[in-house]
């Protein structure tokens, strides 16, 4: 599995289409977000992505996350 850092520029699909982002932050322990709990651990880390398309932000997963071809 890939470790990410904050700034990497990666890529991930959603709902059949690829979004590429940012890295902002790698979650390591439970974590709450706009409510939600996120089920982090140091052996399962959450990443927190920023689309640069739409500005948003999303939690995912490691094996989700490609690094983003030059």
């Amino acid at each position: 599995m890939e470790s990410f850092k904050r700034g990497d520029r990666v890529v991930w699909n959603f709902r059949g289409h690829e979004v590429e982002g940012t890295v902002r932050r790698k979650l390591t322990a439970r974590t709450e977000i706009d409510g939600r709990a996120v089920a982090a651990t140091r052996e399962d880390p959450r990443y927190v992505v920023r689309s640069a398309r739409s500005g948003k932000e999303a939690i995912r997963r490691a094996e989700s996350l490609r690094p983003r071809a030059s």
